[in-house]
């Protein structure tokens, strides 16, 4: 099906510039808000606590129910409300996470016995501290893994180096094995060695590979600076959209890498810049009837999925936007650049 005529011809390779300064402010503003919140805002699954979700009859003030939460000793809780203003449902959210049943079950009967609502306890999370600190700590691992392992993939299939890249997936296991026994911050530790991987793609010459890690790792913070943005939480399904959102991009990238190496092969005599181009161009119609479906679906789930997965959703909705065009204005025009400057050397 051809949604876009064939013949269709968009400079989006012009444009390049313009979309690296957008790219900038992007990742200028993701820090920006990361040291104004003072790091991403860890849900209970990362740094452990207690969540109390929970339905009234009617509505209550918010300080009625922060005052019942001091009266069960959990005066350092927060309340927010959740879902729809008629639901009359409210999240409590706690650092403690010992008795939590019993804690439950004190906050329901002195918020009925102070405000009169009837309280239906819809669930009850918790999670200890320690396993709160190792699933932060895999959770950071798995998308550094997915990003190199993607990477890994690409130089192989483009630039036929499967051997180049299996030592340097074994170099970078090792590098992130040795700083962890030196008990090295997770954060840095990733920091580190996604710098250690540009470094190694830069030295061996793997542009397919360093062209798709740099475009992952701009989806990556794209959207961790959105949820910082808007001082959401980060939780663990939070991080399965995260490495959906890798998977995505990169299959994107990865149709137009095809068919660059396609025309390629068909024109050598054209310029690498008109063959990019021209690529991005008669993928078109994939990409906007791939995105365009998949955002239907994840929009729709957004509106009317419940507060439950609505974060989730939200998250591969930015996520897919910002794969579609990191893989037209991050991942090609970074091939384009690379080549300018082995021309010019």
């Amino acid at each position: 099906m051809q949604f876009i005529k064939p013949d269709i011809n968009i400079d989006f390779i012009g444009k390049r510039r313009l979309a690296y300064g957008f790219s900038i402010l992007l990742v200028l503003l993701t820090i920006a808000t990361l040291i104004w919140h003072r790091g991403p805002r860890y849900g209970i699954d990362f740094v452990g606590g207690l969540v109390i979700q929970v339905k009234l009859d009617r509505a209550v003030e918010l300080d009625s129910i922060q005052k019942t939460l001091a009266d069960v000793g959990l005066s350092q809780a927060t309340v927010q409300r959740f879902g729809q203003a008629s639901d009359h449902e409210y999240l409590v959210r706690s650092d403690r996470a010992e008795n939590h049943e019993d804690l439950a079950r004190q906050f329901t009967e002195r918020l009925h016995q102070a405000t009169g609502a009837t309280a239906e306890i819809q669930r009850v999370e918790m999670v200890g501290p320690q396993v709160g600190h190792d699933l932060q700590h895999k959770a950071l691992l798995a998308i550094f893994f997915s990003i190199l392992f993607m990477a890994i993939y690409i130089s192989g299939r483009f630039e036929q180096r499967w051997m180049i890249s299996g030592l340097i997936a074994v170099v970078l296991i090792g590098t992130v094995y040795l700083l962890s026994l030196f008990d090295v911050g997770i954060t840095v530790l990733i920091v580190v060695a996604l710098g250690v991987t540009l470094i190694l793609f830069w030295v061996l010459k793997l542009r397919y590979a360093m062209g798709a890690t740099v475009a992952l790792i701009h989806d990556v913070i794209v959207t961790v600076g959105f949820f910082s943005l808007l001082d959401k939480e980060f939780s663990l399904p939070i991080i399965a959209a995260l490495l959906t959102i890798i998977g995505y991009s990169v299959n994107d990238t990865i149709v137009i890498f095809d068919r660059i190496r396609e025309n390629l092969r068909k024109n050598p005599r054209q310029s690498f810049a008109e063959i990019v181009n021209r690529s991005v161009n008669e993928t078109l119609s994939r990409t906007v009837l791939t995105t365009g479906t998949s955002l239907v679906v994840v929009l729709a789930l957004t509106i009317l999925g419940g507060g439950i997965i609505h974060d989730f959703s939200l998250a591969l909705l930015v996520g897919f936007i910002s794969g579609v065009y990191s893989t037209v204005y991050v991942a090609s025009p970074f091939l384009l650049s690379w080549q300018d400057k082995a021309s010019r050397a």
